[in-house]
């Protein structure tokens, strides 16, 4: 299971290599290994944040392997689409921030995991769809819901329901990613990305990502009353503190994520 999710700290950033050759694909052991590593992640105080990236120059992940449903096992089917839900709900929960560094193809559920992360950065020879339904399937990793959040409706059908494939340049202007870079560029710019979280308190980057992703399942006025009380409650933390008194004092916080 480990040589399939290779996991390295750099600093306070956690950095996560799918490596499953040729093309990176997920299995029942990725994922399940994807799942405890962000629930480990998540309990270590020392973690900010955390990138995600592909073994290789030509895929980020291809997605499922498809082997796994050739003889259309329905058991088999509900188990594996289980545990793409619990992969990517863990990594969209992640209490730091996440950032993908798709460096290359990224189809089906390499996207979708891609999809799961607060920030991506893609390579300009990279490209990304969602084609399950040409194979009879669908996305079941929160595709059809992380799509439609970040690039609208039409162009969630035209992925999700045509089939299209599109290039790095088109997943900017849609704003399915963030920026666009050269090839072999887009880890250490995910670095540098998380490099900045080490600047900002982490119970506050915590506290900041739980209201901001808020905003997907409930009205914009109920969020109003419930980030004034997460502001308050920041002053429970020892982070607090030492932000303000560090700026104050003119010198480095040093933060105990606590």
């Amino acid at each position: 299971m480990a040589d399939k999710l290779l996991v390295e700290m750099k600093d306070h950033t956690a950095v996560i290599t799918i490596n499953n050759p040729a093309a990176n694909t997920w299995d029942e052991d990725s994922l399940t290994a994807l799942r405890e590593t962000i629930e480990k992640l998540n309990q270590d105080d020392e973690c900010y944040s955390l990138v995600i990236t592909g073994q290789g120059e030509k895929f980020f992940s291809a997605g499922a392997d498809l082997n796994m449903f050739a003889d259309g096992d329905k058991a088999v089917a509900r188990e594996l689409a289980d545990r793409f839900g619990e992969a990517f709900e863990a990594l969209n929960n992640f209490r730091g921030v996440s950032v993908a560094a798709i460096n290359g193809y990224a189809m089906g559920g390499g996207l979708e995991c891609a999809m799961a992360c607060d920030i991506r950065i893609v390579e300009g020879h990279a490209v990304m769809a969602l084609p399950e339904a040409t194979v009879g399937l669908l996305p079941c990793g929160l595709g059809t819901q992380h799509l439609a959040w970040l690039v609208g409706e039409g162009w969630a059908k035209r992925m999700i329901l045509c089939g299209e494939r599109i290039n790095a340049e088109t997943a900017e202007k849609i704003g399915l990613v963030e920026e666009v870079v050269g090839k072999g560029q887009s880890l250490e710019k995910a670095l540098e990305l998380a490099k900045g979280v080490e600047k900002q308190s982490p119970t506050s980057v915590s506290a900041c990502k739980r209201l901001i992703m808020a905003a997907r399942s409930g009205p914009l006025v109920d969020a109003y009353p419930i980030e004034r009380d997460a502001f308050v409650d920041l002053f429970d933390s020892k982070d607090q503190a030492e932000g303000v008194n560090a700026f104050l004092e003119k010198r480095r916080p040093e933060w105990k994520n606590a």
